[in-house]
């Protein structure tokens, strides 16, 4: 069903118009995702959508009776609120048309007037059934459902709403529009403050919800398992790719390219037909070129198609490292507890390590230890030979804010570097003409960032460790900085909660899991997932009979089981081939940061092969578990 259709809408501040007569359509079940660089106008759009600002022109329509909110980013609450009391306002419609069905209750109970008696059974039939289909009889649970999945804890509930974090308060804004169930949601990133089990949680939530959603974001992973269309902001107008957020990627380059191949083959043709004009205008051919002339003058002409600029990021080449970067035995650290023990891993040269977990817990102490900066209570750091560490702080602080950008780049100890070559440099990282002369306090977060990441090439180290790098980057940008790291000839170790980012670059991942437990996992976040599920299967709920009925449709438009590609094997049977590779994996990365292998010369390729065997056969066990987790039954 159309819920919100929008036609010829404009706007522009006094920089010039942010968007000119774009128009799209809202259905119910629709979940689009909404991107583009930054400045383009997406906030402003979702503010015009909810009524919060108006258009220059054209024009916004709902539904008869549909109910549009927008998630806002700064908390109002009412003074002296506890959690659970300020999430049950969401509410308030349907706690209310639950107290007007008491009063009815109770009027009719004692109503002798036969026709007042018809009326209020009426409407206490109107008033039950609505509260029935809106599953209004269970509205705390509901509340502590909500709750629960974003993070929140039931001795938190009686708290006052004033003691809570900014990120906290966020947290509740969105569980008050998700409570609300809003015929259309807008979503301006909703994940923000979330750490990942919460992200997950929501994206399971959003995928349930019959509503229609517009969905900003900047994370990919969340858009990619959320989102079934994705419009495009860009150049004044909206383009529309159905599909998640890879099919959008995917799509838009295929787009651009037919569309440039087009108006070459255009522009071509009217060249041609425009030097034929030219040279035969007055001559005795002249009839022929004013009849070529009037068609031209008919064509309707293909527009230049426009393409967001990425930056061409690259790290470029470096000093080599021993085979060996460095080697992490048996690390402990704690503080009030435990943030890690007996953590035992090496890194080897060319290798991109991913750190993941929630906030807190030692993810960047970790770091501190690599670099030296800060001692374990138990266990050693060994470097390797010609290590040389490159550090980027996701609060930006290693740029001086009171400099020039050129300046604040510029490597102090290398005379050699010219202004040119620093201009040059920038420019790889999308900082090019004044920007470069401005101060650095001055700058956007990501021209900050991307800055940042200049200033490590600048240094020429071999070894990157990056704390949340895509924090302050654009779609664009952060596509950049991914082929870069893959492209680049030296080592690096990355803490990110972008699971996008994560899966495309890193080969082995770090999980902070909590209670001082790290878990070594050989791939990306993808491996991770499965192995978590395998371990944590979902333990949802008994569903209601509306959820119920969903599963039942949804069940019956699912295409046929998927075939086997391996040999039947028992579940069981795979876990424990699994933590046997694992653990084959682990000895063997062992011997190769040992320093008494490479003694013996033949030994080191048999090693070496036997770990990227081992390593391979693990990749295809994980594949052949997730099968046999499918099909067996």
């Amino acid at each position: 069903m159309l819920l919100l259709s929008c036609s010829q809408l404009s706007r522009g501040f006094d920089a010039g118009p942010l968007f000119e007569d774009i128009g799209f359509e809202l259905n119910s079940g629709q979940r689009v995702g909404l991107v583009g660089p930054n400045g383009v106008g997406k906030t402003t759009l979702m503010r015009i959508l909810a009524g919060l600002d108006r258009p220059d022109t054209g024009d916004v329509r709902l539904h008869a009776g549909a109910r549009v909110a927008l998630l806002r980013q700064t908390p109002e609450f009412a003074e002296g609120q506890t959690l659970f009391d300020e999430a049950r306002t969401a509410l308030q419609e349907l706690i209310a048309a639950h107290d007007d069905l008491v009063k009815t209750a109770e009027v009719l109970s004692i109503t002798t007037d036969e026709a007042v008696r018809k009326t209020l059974a009426d409407r206490y039939d109107r008033l039950n059934e609505m509260l029935r289909f809106h599953d209004a009889y269970n509205v705390d649970h509901h509340v502590e459902t909500v709750l629960d999945g974003l993070g929140f804890r039931k001795e938190d509930y009686d708290r006052s709403v004033a003691t809570f974090s900014g990120g906290q308060q966020s947290r509740l804004m969105l569980a008050k529009l998700l409570l609300a169930a809003p015929d259309v949601m807008l979503l301006d990133e909703p994940s923000n403050h979330l750490d990942i089990g919460a992200t997950r949680w929501l994206e399971d939530y959003l995928i349930k919800q019959p509503e229609a959603m517009l969905i900003v974001s900047h994370d990919r992973y969340f858009l990619n398992k959320v989102v079934t269309k994705v419009f495009e902001m860009n150049a004044q107008q909206i383009e529309s790719y159905p599909g998640n957020y890879e099919a959008y990627w995917r799509l838009r380059r295929e787009r651009y390219e037919q569309r440039l191949k087009a108006w070459e083959a255009q522009k071509e043709y009217i060249d041609k037909q425009e030097e034929y004009i030219r040279r035969v205008h007055y001559g005795q051919l002249h009839k022929q070129a004013a009849s070529r002339q009037k068609q031209l003058d008919r064509i309707e002409r293909v527009e230049r198609p426009t393409w967001i600029d990425t930056p061409h990021m690259h790290f470029g080449q470096v000093r080599r490292t021993g085979d060996v970067v460095l080697d992490a035995e048996n690390l402990s650290k704690a503080y009030d507890r435990p943030l890690f023990k007996d953590l035992t891993f090496s890194l080897k040269r060319g290798q991109r390590l991913g750190i993941m977990g929630p906030n807190g817990c030692g993810k960047t102490t970790l770091l501190k230890i690599l670099l030296g900066e800060e001692k374990p209570d138990k266990g050693a750091v060994q470097l390797g030979h010609l290590v040389e560490f490159g550090y980027y702080d996701q609060h930006l602080q290693a740029l001086d804010g009171t400099k020039e950008v050129i300046r604040a780049v510029w490597p102090h100890d290398d005379t050699d570097a010219n202004e040119q070559a620093m201009r040059d440099l920038l420019g790889r990282f999308g900082l090019v003409g004044e920007q470069v002369y401005q101060l650095v306090g001055k700058l956007s977060g990501g021209e900050r960032s991307r800055a940042a990441l200049a200033k490590l090439v600048a240094q020429g180290v071999n070894v990157l460790i990056l704390d949340e790098p895509t924090n302050h980057l654009d779609l664009w940008a952060c596509d950049a900085l991914e082929q870069a790291l893959l492209d680049f000839d030296g080592t690096a170790i990355v803490v990110s909660h972008d699971r996008y980012f994560l899966n495309r670059v890193v080969d082995v991942l770090l999980v902070f899991e909590g209670d001082g437990v790290v878990r070594i996992i050989y791939g990306n976040y993808d491996t991770y997932e499965r192995m978590r599920l395998l371990q944590d299967p979902d333990k949802s709920a008994v569903p209601t009979e509306k959820q119920v009925a969903k599963e039942e449709v949804r069940t019956a438009a699912k295409p046929a089981k998927r075939k086997r590609q391996y040999p039947y094997r028992k579940v069981e049977e795979l876990e424990a081939e699994i933590a046997e590779k694992e653990t084959l994996v682990r000895e063997l990365e062992e011997r190769l940061a040992s320093p008494e292998l490479y003694r013996e010369g033949a030994k080191v390729q048999e090693v070496t092969d036997a770990f990227e065997d081992a390593k391979a056969r693990l990749v295809q066990l994980y594949a052949h578990w997730e099968e046999a987790v499918e099909l067996n039954g």
